[in-house]
């Protein structure tokens, strides 16, 4: 006999966000979630835009994107300058391989945790655009760890005198870990080693610093964790020497542009056709609405969304039974737990995961990982969750797998 479910409710800051009361929603790590409040802001300055589409793309869209930009620079501690608007770091990480002018014989490092669509535009432009004459090297990481001594061994230890640059994530996305990039961006710089860092996750749910980081290239998204519309991610690039051997995906006017005002770099990235560019102009929008949210700002949301999904993760323990799979320092607003191995067969839909989410209404990933039949459930904790929706998802997913 089955035991009645507990009762989950959303906290009292779901009121921000338009997000479906019968949904139980402890995902936005996959997509984000935008507040109302924001999405207000965007609806305006999308009117502004059609009202009379000359004079805003013409004349208007340049200084507000300037200001934007400002902006996201003040939130990360970055030179402006060095900052670009993309619509999602993938586009950026796209955009740096197809730049580098790699030579044969370099090699490029990845590792085992890294996000499937960043290691396929570095397969992509390996084996096309090199020609095959590259190599790329992929260090294995162990998961579960105890300690970020593993990661950073583990990539070093992978390090040849070829290797050229190291692509390592700030926050990976199967395994919702913090990897330690200060450490080793010191390290293989020492070594003359490029390292572009995937922060996809990493803005809004970590504090970050990245002129004092100074990795080669960072990218991120402003959608996820700073919760801006969709569309909005960012490419930086520390060193102001790098930054006019690096072009946007897309090449527009700004090519030959005869401008001195402005850098190359802006020029090719601040336009590069007619799109809607509101996801970018609301982004200081959404830095200021969720800052209003707590009274500490960005720093409490921080630590209120990493005290509550740690809390998820051992309500999910306890329920389900199993150790944490890493030290709570390593974690942000994410956190993966352990599943008995899926039962259905790869490729073939499963079942427990259409239950879940249609039956349940819990939406919450279950990530295989290193490779089917092997499998996580991945939580995230913004701060519209309650710890009743951690408990009744623990308690839905027991059900499922008993």
């Amino acid at each position: 006999m089955r035991r009645e479910l507990p009762t989950p409710h959303f906290s009292e800051h779901a009121k921000a966000w338009i997000l479906d009361p019968q949904v139980v929603f402890l995902n936005h790590g996959s997509y984000g979630a935008c507040p109302q409040r924001v999405l207000e802001y965007q609806r305006h300055i999308q009117e502004q835009m059609e009202r009379e589409p000359l004079r805003f793309m013409g004349t208007e869209l340049e200084p507000m994107l300037d200001q934007a930009r400002i902006d996201l620079a003040g939130f990360l501690n970055a030179d402006h300058e060095g900052l670009a608007f993309v619509h999602n770091a993938t586009t950026a990480v796209n955009a740096v391989f197809r730049s580098i002018e790699f030579q044969p014989g370099d090699e490029v490092l990845t590792n085992n945790h890294e996000y499937n669509a960043c290691n396929n535009a570095l397969r992509w432009v390996v084996g096309r655009a090199c020609g095959g004459q590259v190599r790329i090297n992929t260090a294995s990481v162990p998961f579960p760890l105890n300690s970020p001594d593993e990661v950073v061994n583990a990539i070093l230890d992978a390090v040849t005198p070829k290797t050229r640059l190291v692509m390592i994530s700030h926050v990976t996305s199967p395994t919702a870990l913090i990897f330690p990039v200060e450490r080793l961006i010191r390290e293989l710089s020492s070594r003359g080693i490029e390292t572009l860092i995937d922060g996809a996750h990493a803005p809004g749910m970590i504090p970050l610093d990245l002129k004092s980081l100074a990795a080669t290239y960072y990218v991120g998204n402003c959608h996820k964790w700073m919760c801006s519309p969709k569309g909005a991610g960012f490419l930086y690039i520390h060193d102001e020497a790098r930054r006019p051997q690096i072009s946007p995906v897309v090449i527009s006017h700004g090519l030959n542009s005869t401008r001195t005002d402005r850098s190359r770099f802006r020029l090719l990235f601040d336009w590069t056709g007619t799109d809607d560019y509101t996801a970018w102009l609301s982004v200081p929008e959404a830095i200021r609405a969720v800052s209003s949210m707590l009274p500490g700002g960005w720093p409490a949301v921080m630590q209120a969304n990493h005290r509550k999904v740690l809390a998820g993760r051992d309500t999910l323990l306890r329920v389900l039974g199993g150790n944490a799979p890493a030290p709570d320092s390593m974690l942000g607003s994410l956190a993966t737990i352990p599943l008995p191995d899926a039962i259905h067969a790869e490729g073939q839909p499963d079942e427990q995961l259409k239950t879940l989410y249609d039956e349940h209404k819990v939406r919450v990933p279950l990530i295989s990982w290193p490779k089917h039949p092997k499998r996580w459930v991945r939580l995230s904790a913004q701060l519209y969750n309650d710890p009743s929706q951690y408990e009744y998802a623990a308690a839905v997913l027991k059900q499922l797998l008993s």
